[in-house]
């Protein structure tokens, strides 16, 4: 039953979920800085793909581990005047070479990767000397309450949400990956709960 509902609900409800107006208000803040040759975590869905900057961006490349998201990021790419490819595949083990790109583009993809360093980690090791790092993401939240409400719900929420975290950081993790955060903002999202509201966007670099 879970596999069934992981294959058909799931990316349903993160192709709704995470297209919603104050998300989506949050992408347009950052996937337009993506310039050069681009690769995109998650791209699943392809919710940001209408907001790239032709001007800006060479080539697109993304990869996702959901047969289901990976068709309707194909279907998203024909409507858009960029060269996208885009393939099955996951953060913790990208299948491109050392130094290959000139942006890493995550929106909210962190949060349900399997393994949060890595995914960083590997992030770090496609992209070129000086290269840019966006990333626009839901996670842990500064309240104490806020964080406990996370903390309760976070165990059935990942079951439900196809493996999303709660409680992750965001631009702490990525400081931590190596990374030096060049400009950041945070907050909650308007009309969203506030144990899921949290939102932190950056621009970070290597």
């Amino acid at each position: 039953m879970a596999g069934l509902w992981d294959r058909y609900v799931v990316p349903r409800l993160i192709g709704f979920c995470c297209t919603q107006p104050p998300i989506m208000k949050r992408r347009a803040r950052v996937v337009p800085r993506a310039h050069g040759r681009v690769l995109e975590l998650g791209a699943g869905g392809g919710a940001n793909f209408a907001l790239y900057d032709p001007a800006k961006v060479t080539k697109v490349e993304g990869v996702d581990p959901s047969p289901g998201l990976l068709d309707r990021a194909r279907d998203a790419a024909k409507a858009e005047g960029i060269d996208f490819d885009i393939k099955e595949g996951v953060a913790e083990n990208l299948p491109f070479a050392d130094d290959g790109f000139d942006t890493v583009l995550a929106t909210f993809t962190l949060c349900s990767v399997q393994d949060h360093a890595q995914s960083l980690a590997e992030a770090r090791r496609v992209l070129k000397p000086g290269g840019t790092m966006l990333y626009c993401e839901h996670g842990a939240a500064p309240d104490t309450n806020v964080a406990k409400w996370q903390r309760r719900i976070e165990p059935v929420w990942k079951r439900i949400a196809g493996g999303c975290h709660l409680t992750r950081p965001v631009g702490s993790a990525v400081a931590q990956a190596g990374f030096s955060i060049v400009e950041q903002d945070r907050g909650y999202m308007e009309k969203t709960p506030r144990w899921a509201g949290w939102v932190e966007w950056g621009e970070a670099r290597i």
